[in-house]
């Protein structure tokens, strides 16, 4: 195990159940979730598949009970997982937790998804609090656009006094947000990098500036690198070094690993964009060094 920080970023090079015995109890606001689902994943030559159902289920379990020991009295959890598998997290959590929201993360497919079945254009989110009557909502910093008659500005005139509809509502549980693209800025090679809208959702309704957020699967670092961005602080757990390096560049904990320089790879797109192109009769540049780094 080894750790490094900065700024009140911290990331934890170690397995999940190691690197959570390192985190005093009852410490985070937040927690977000978003494990190995048990489907197959190729993580870095890691590949996402147990046993049994019996045996991910079982090690799900086990990190659970620790992210539930190191949540304040009044934190909040985000659980990720497969749609197979939810239900028996669900079950397994509402006995512990009060869950109060089963969010559906619906997004879009470039591809096609099956041919003898209905294919899955959904994650399940669990958001689940310790405390029902005391837990962080911050309800005005995630209002969305009510697409109801406040876009047509027409008058509820049912009420005593007609009164303009509300242009301004809390988001619903189905959260429509694309899924992170190869040519987005803000991709990164993983194989299950979750979208910045969509965790930025959640860090500002679940938490507050100054608050300390959790992250046991860090993958892609998305969680602590939106924490950062909004004031809060964070700590990221992950086992694989490939993606670790990715969080010390995202969280700028450092700017070379063993003495190597981090930096993001140039997709093909920008090698294609940056290649030097020359007048016939001159011989001079037209374009060089067009990259755009993100």
């Amino acid at each position: 195990m080894q750790i490094y920080e900065k700024d009140y970023h911290k990331i934890i090079y170690a397995d999940v159940l190691e690197g959570l015995n390192t985190i005093p109890n009852q410490s985070i606001a937040l927690i977000f979730a978003d494990p190995p689902y048990n489907i197959g994943k190729n993580f870095n030559g890691r590949i996402d598949r147990w046993e049994s159902e019996e045996a991910y289920l079982t090690w799900c379990y086990q990190w659970i009970e620790q992210c539930l020991a190191k949540l304040k009295p009044n934190g909040t959890f985000y659980l990720m997982a497969a749609t197979q598998n939810m239900p028996y997290l669900d079950i397994y959590l509402r006995k512990k937790m009060t869950i109060l929201s089963r969010i559906v993360w619906s997004y879009d497919s470039s591809g096609v998804q099956a041919k003898n079945y209905f294919g899955s254009l959904y994650e399940p989110i669990l958001h689940c609090v310790k405390d029902k009557n005391n837990y962080i909502f911050n309800a005005q910093d995630v209002m969305v656009e009510a697409k109801t008659g406040a876009i047509r500005k027409l008058i509820d005139y049912r009420k005593p006094i007609p009164t303009a509809y509300n242009t301004k509502k809390i988001p619903g549980n189905v959260w429509q947000f694309p899924r992170v693209r190869y040519r987005m800025l803000e991709y990164e090679e993983h194989p299950t990098q979750k979208p910045t809208t969509l965790l930025e959702r959640i860090i500002l309704a679940s938490s507050n500036p100054g608050d300390w957020v959790l992250d046991p699967f860090a993958g892609t670092f998305t969680t602590s690198f939106v924490a950062k961005q909004h004031g809060r602080k964070s700590i990221s757990i992950e086992i694989d070094e490939s993606y670790l390096k990715i969080g010390l560049r995202r969280l700028e904990i450092c700017s070379e690993y063993q003495g190597k320089t981090l930096y993001k790879p140039i997709k093909t797109y920008q090698q294609r964009a940056n290649l030097t192109l020359f007048e016939e009769t001159h011989g001079t540049s037209l374009y060089e060094n067009n990259l755009e780094y993100s």
